[in-house]
């Protein structure tokens, strides 16, 4: 049974800090792209930060670029995503993701998501 399990999320102030944790189990985790996604009320879901399944390459967010760091391990099946200098657009329900294409056949699976709250 694959499960991700997001954890970390809560309520800081504008340039805070918090770090998300997302737990995999069920599948191979290290030979899947694990990304961030996020939504605010009202706007589609939108990549924050994606790493690549050996941890070599990492991608941003323009919005997020220099404030925020995805990471992995790989050992543990986590994937974690610093987020410093919180600001209150940033504030949305973060959802872990794991990503695979094997043969043209996609495989896909999220988290339940975990809600930031970026206000003073």
């Amino acid at each position: 049974q694959v499960q991700l399990v997001e954890s970390g999320g809560g309520l800081v102030q504008p340039g805070g800090s918090l770090r998300l944790s997302c737990a995999a189990s069920g599948f191979t985790f290290s030979s899947y792209v694990m990304s961030w996604y996020r939504q605010a009320p009202g706007k589609e879901r939108e990549l924050v930060a994606a790493i690549s399944s050996r941890g070599g390459s990492t991608n941003y967010a323009v919005s997020v670029r220099g404030r925020f760091t995805i990471s992995r391990d790989n050992a543990k099946n986590t994937v974690h995503l610093q987020m410093n200098s919180l600001k209150p657009e940033d504030t949305a329900v973060y959802y872990c993701n794991g990503h695979r294409r094997v043969a043209g056949t996609e495989y896909d699976y999220w988290g339940q998501g975990t809600q930031v709250t970026v206000s003073s």
